[in-house]
């Protein structure tokens, strides 16, 4: 009987439907995982509008958020958001052209912040095609229908990977490739947190790969502990790879089997020091940034090979390092990248670098913390406090070209997602979506 039941599971899974696509806007793409289709804040569509009003984008809807930090995502017109509201982890999905909630599914919590920021989930949502996957601060990690928000599978990572407890909880957002769900995870042999985390061990759990139809361990690799950094997946000269920046350092392997290619340690001294913005690949290079004393690195990789350093910051004071990104990731247009650079607002600068050489171009103070996503020739600059610029791609010189002070309120942490000429912008406690390229009619 048992055996019957497990085959009907899987039938049912192999010819789950795939949900309606609820669009009127046919032109333009989704935005189902963390940073966009290609990982990396870049939208790939156009005809944006360039000259704003006074009063900022015309608003199509708002709603209001619980408490976190998570951006949406977008699949087939619908809005997923990840939030907490009071001692419940609440994803929502809604029509991502009206803003009108379809299902909502919740799971309790007892995180508590260690250093008293907010309980609520740090990792966006992912969908892949009739599933829809959340990573609770708490270590929970859920697989949803996309289609009427009824749980396929859960675990709790901390009890069964035996997580020591992060600064500010789990950040990472899980990445889907092929049949696997790759999830860092960070677990630790049994025993009491050490008070010092720096003292933490690994058990090998450090990344796992997770059948992502049943919630099955594939296989686990590498004694790292997790960051909140996230997996990224590339395909250089012509082999898959996947890059997670972990708590010690870069980790590259072969997603399919697990198999290791190298590690390479990068994290700074102090206690409370966080890698937290995702790797950058450019071709067969990888720049890597944290903000708390080691700067940026980059690196040239290869299959089977350890990685080989082309520049870094991290014999450098401070002064004079290149990039020192908090939780941004920066963004790479024709051999420059762009990222906001400091650990703290009042000191922190937009800046342009040379790839090749670490070469400072050009820096803009007074912009506090900020995110950037590529589209059209330009970047969405979302300031922490709530203002959103609109910067013209330029290595030269910093262009700003419009200027919209909207009504989030700080932190606004989050890269504004653009898909299908709507544009989402999160802040403190509300979901802003806008009007960026106007519908044909």
């Amino acid at each position: 009987m048992r055996s019957l039941c497990v085959l009907f599971f899987f039938v049912s899974m192999a010819c789950a439907e795939t949900p309606p696509d609820l669009r009127t806007r046919k032109t333009g793409s989704d935005w189902p995982m963390f940073l966009g289709p290609t990982s990396n804040n870049v939208s790939a569509e156009s005809g944006i509008l360039t000259k704003w009003p006074r009063e900022g984008l015309k608003v199509v809807w708002e709603a209001p958020m619980g408490l976190g930090y998570a951006p949406p995502v977008t699949s087939r017109g619908r809005l997923f958001h990840f939030d907490r509201f009071g001692d419940d982890c609440r994803l929502s999905c809604r029509n991502a052209e009206t803003g009108k909630l379809l299902w909502k599914y919740e799971f309790p919590t007892t995180y508590e912040d260690l250093y008293g920021y907010s309980p609520g989930p740090r990792a966006c949502p992912v969908v892949d095609d009739n599933r829809v996957y959340v990573y609770g601060p708490d270590g929970t990690l859920v697989c949803v229908n996309v289609a009427d928000g009824q749980k396929v599978w859960s675990l709790d990572t901390q009890k069964e990977f035996h997580v020591h407890k992060n600064f500010f909880g789990v950040g990472s957002v899980p990445i889907v490739e092929g049949d696997f769900l790759i999830v860092a995870v960070g677990g630790s042999p049994k025993g009491p947190r050490p008070e010092d985390l720096r003292e933490a061990k690994g058990d090998g759990s450090g990344i796992v790969a997770f059948d992502k139809l049943t919630g099955k361990v594939v296989y686990k690799i590498t004694d790292e502990l997790a960051s909140y950094s996230s997996p990224v997946l590339a395909t250089i000269d012509g082999r898959r790879w996947c890059l997670y920046f972990a708590r010690g350092g870069l980790v590259g392997f072969e997603p399919k089997m697990g198999k290791v290619d190298f590690q390479f340690p990068w994290r700074s001294k102090p206690l409370e020091s966080v890698n937290a913005s995702n790797p950058l690949i450019v071709g067969n290079r990888v720049l890597i940034t944290e903000c708390y004393g080691f700067g940026s690195a980059l690196l040239k990789i290869a299959a089977g090979k350890k990685s080989e350093t082309i520049w870094t910051d991290g014999e450098k004071e401070r002064d004079d390092q290149t990039l020192r990104c908090h939780w941004n990731t920066p963004v790479h247009v024709d051999g420059y990248v762009y990222a906001s650079s400091g650990r703290h607002e009042n000191e922190a600068e937009l800046r342009c670098v040379e790839l090749a050489t670490g070469k400072v171009i050009w820096k803009e103070p007074n912009l506090e913390r900020c995110s950037l996503t590529l589209i059209d020739g330009h970047f969405l600059c979302l300031r922490e406090r709530g203002d959103l610029m609109l910067i013209k791609v330029n290595p030269k010189k910093f262009e700003p070209v419009a200027k919209w002070q909207t009504e989030l309120d700080f932190p606004s942490w989050g890269a504004p997602v653009v898909s299908h000429g709507m544009m989402y912008i999160r802040g403190k406690d509300r979901l802003i979506a806008a009007e960026l390229i106007p519908a044909k009619k």
